[in-house]
């Protein structure tokens, strides 16, 4: 599959790019664990059918020390017992966050609550943001149709 638009090449989308990057530098320097972080990533681009995202994501997290077990059982996340009660809010947030159109209420006060119980302020404002930029990276690269296969691990920074 070839891309159907390299956003860095054109000045417009070179610039959106450096901003949602600086924004996730952003997420990257709280503290939100790292290990939440890449399952968010993998989570959302999961569901909206990131190939690049998932490849990235997935790499990065086993670069990182994410077994493959719970990389595997990420997609299943509610019938395995590899992750913890804060991963699992996490994960919940994301899939309600990521599903808002499929969701008439949008996220419930349950899953708020949940993710409130096992993060601070930094830290669910870092993780809302995660949130919303993976769903923006996500519409980029699907709209675009960017291939996936090749990231090497730590290749964007």
């Amino acid at each position: 599959m070839d891309a159907r638009f390299d956003h860095h090449s054109n000045p417009v989308g070179a610039k959106v790019v450096k901003y949602i990057v600086s924004a996730g530098k952003a997420v990257a320097d709280s503290t939100l664990p790292a290990a939440t972080r890449h399952l968010v990533e993998i989570r959302a681009s999961q569901i909206n059918g990131c190939a690049v995202c998932i490849d990235m994501h997935a790499k990065d997290a086993a670069h990182a020390g994410e077994t493959s077990v719970r990389l595997n059982l990420v997609a299943a996340w509610r019938e395995a017992t590899v992750f913890t009660d804060a991963e699992r809010a996490a994960l919940e947030l994301t899939e309600q966050g990521t599903r808002i159109a499929d969701a008439a209420g949008g996220v419930t006060d349950e899953a708020w609550a949940d993710a409130a119980k096992h993060y601070d302020d930094d830290q669910l404002a870092a993780l809302v943001s995660l949130i919303a930029l993976i769903n923006t990276w996500n519409r980029l690269n699907v709209i675009t149709q960017q291939p996936a296969g090749d990231y090497q691990p730590g290749q964007w920074g």
